[in-house]
């Protein structure tokens, strides 16, 4: 079987940003949920690196079509990303239960 191509996954100092806001936020709450879903989420990321495809494109009237991918993190964070020959750039973390209109204006 052939081995499948290894990608190499960037994450953007914006969504480094958006990342700890969310993760700063939810720890004044509870330090251990945090820390798992910082985990949760950094694994995800990671797993890009294989088949980045696999997810669907982020479709709004105002983003270029087919320009980021989004990947769905269980219960309330969007990932958008855009594939470019091997490497996967995360531009932004978004926690759903914001509005994030700016985005696709």
């Amino acid at each position: 079987m052939a081995e499948s191509k290894k990608y190499k996954v960037i994450v953007s100092d914006r969504a480094k940003r958006m990342l700890g806001t969310h993760i700063r936020f939810m720890a004044q709450v509870n330090k251990e949920a945090a820390a798992a879903k910082k985990k949760e989420i950094m694994t995800a990321m990671r797993s890009l690196c294989q088949m980045p495809q696999r997810f669907p494109f982020f479709e709004e009237l105002y983003i270029t079509p087919n320009k980021y991918h989004k990947m769905f993190i269980e219960k309330w964070y969007l990932v958008l990303y855009q594939i470019q020959d091997d490497t996967v750039y995360i531009d932004y973390i978004l926690d759903c239960r914001k509005d994030y209109s700016w985005l696709i204006r």
